[in-house]
């Protein structure tokens, strides 16, 4: 039985380009999701699934993220004051989820320099890594939480995959497959977005992944990229040439929040599923004069 994760990577340090200009003076996790930013349903996630300590590395123009987890005593005395009991015990629920610790990323150099920052701080342990860009829906168990589960069973590294329309494969990085059983892949190597003729599989990496302290010397000795980034691929690629590396279609519906249409679809969806304002919400849509 390996190791359990307690220690969750956020890196939540890019510029969110593709969203100017609402991002151009706020981070892109705090974008609204219905009644919660984008970085507060994967860090849920990460609680979900048992783990008790979250490791934000952030950049300029960050602190929002930092300030929406922390205390706010002003608002906590303001709501106290007025008997709002529900907003009052919402906030104070924020404040105490989990143990934060931030560490900054000053340059961006890509999501492979984004994880070695956090080096010390994750130490000779197992760790899982969330990226903010993908928000999933998986009522029946938390989406890393099913990576975390595959890696107890098998002490292997896990990336999150799924399938892809090849039209579109260029946008992700591509598993290509050694031996597939069920939803499990042994990762022979990644392919950092191929062109569509030589893409190995339609298996697309998404935000998810399991990693063991060994890849801190393999993203040391990756090479930066022609745009100067340290790539996550081209280290794993590395560590699937000393050890096996997974690969799990895991069960749930993903958004690629870090796209307007994708942010769109996650708006509606997530609007529709909601306990409050779903019914009203579907009566709204179907009164649309389409």
């Amino acid at each position: 039985m390996a190791r359990k994760i307690t220690k969750a990577v956020f890196p939540v340090a890019g510029l969110g380009t593709r969203f100017l200009p609402a991002t151009k003076a706020s981070p892109k996790e705090m974008l609204s999701l219905v009644d919660k930013p984008l970085i507060q349903y994967v860090v849920e996630e990460a609680i979900a699934a048992g783990i008790d300590e979250i490791i934000m590395v952030t950049g300029r123009n960050k602190s929002a993220i930092e300030d929406h987890f922390d205390r706010s005593v002003e608002l906590e005395h303001t709501l106290e004051a007025k008997g709002d009991a529900e907003r009052l015990r919402l906030v104070q629920q924020i404040a105490g989820m989990v143990d934060f610790c931030y560490i900054r990323q000053n340059e961006p150099k890509g999501l492979g320099h984004a994880i070695l920052r956090a080096k010390k701080l994750v130490g000779n342990e197992p760790f899982a890594v969330l990226l903010g860009d993908d928000i999933i829906h998986s009522p029946r168990k938390p989406a890393i939480g099913q990576l975390m589960e595959v890696f107890r069973k098998t002490g292997a590294p896990v990336v999150a995959v799924e399938q892809a329309p090849m039209e579109n494969i260029s946008a992700y990085g591509v598993v290509a497959p050694a031996s597939r059983r069920g939803k499990l892949t042994h990762v022979r190597s990644m392919v950092e977005k191929p062109q569509r003729e030589k893409a190995p599989s339609n298996l697309a990496i998404i935000g998810r992944y399991v990693l063991t302290p060994d890849i801190f010397a393999r993203l040391e000795a990756t090479e930066p990229d022609y745009k100067g980034e340290i790539q996550l691929t081209a280290a794993l690629n590395a560590l699937a040439r000393r050890r096996k590396v997974l690969a799990l279609e895991f069960e749930g519906i993903r958004y690629d929040a870090g796209d307007k249409l994708g942010y769109l679809r996650a708006t509606v969806e997530f609007a529709l599923r909601h306990p409050d304002l779903g019914r009203s919400f579907r009566d709204f849509l179907k009164g649309l004069p389409l």
